[in-house]
């Protein structure tokens, strides 16, 4: 059965994203990283959340322009959204956390599906449905904008299993 990882690259101090999902501090740092390709085909398909999906893209301007991982990737996206969405192929815009899900899950098989957004991030951890995260931190200091995690509540436990890679202790 799939698991649910929430892989990331952040800044040093905890963003994902600059101020207004600005993602243009990542683009120098996209060099090979031995984890990512180890991690790109092990994933099976992606939960992406709307503000994503629509948002800044770091490959801006490069080959992989609008595509996942820089073009590293392809196949099913499912897209959790409560505005109308248009037509994509290969995308399913889905309205509610558990039907993406479980959906996501059953068109990655034996394979991940990788979380990308901080809010469904956030749904997924709340719902009890991520296994895993994956944080690659950048050599960057952005001071503000979008968080890893924006949560109240009690301390989450993360038990690692590799480097930068944790299980969340249910």
């Amino acid at each position: 059965m799939a698991k649910l990882l929430y892989a990331f690259s952040c800044s040093v101090d905890g963003f994902i994203a600059g101020p207004g999902g600005d993602m243009s501090w990542l683009t120098p740092h996209l060099v090979p990283d031995p984890l990512v390709a180890d991690l790109i085909p092990r994933i099976g398909a992606l939960l992406v959340g709307r503000r994503t999906f629509d948002g800044d893209d770091p490959h801006r301007g490069g080959p992989g322009e609008g595509k996942a991982f820089g073009g590293g990737w392809e196949g099913p996206q499912f897209v959790l959204t409560h505005r109308a969405a248009p037509s994509v192929p290969g995308v399913t815009f889905a309205g509610e956390l558990t039907g993406a899900v479980d959906a996501a899950k059953a068109a990655a098989g034996e394979k991940y599906v990788n979380v990308l957004g901080a809010d469904v991030a956030r749904q997924c951890l709340e719902a009890g449905v991520l296994d895993e995260i994956l944080a690659l931190p950048v050599p960057v200091l952005l001071g503000s904008g979008v968080r890893i995690f924006e949560r109240a509540g009690s301390p989450v436990r993360l038990e690692p299993v590799g480097p930068c890679r944790y299980r969340v202790v249910p």
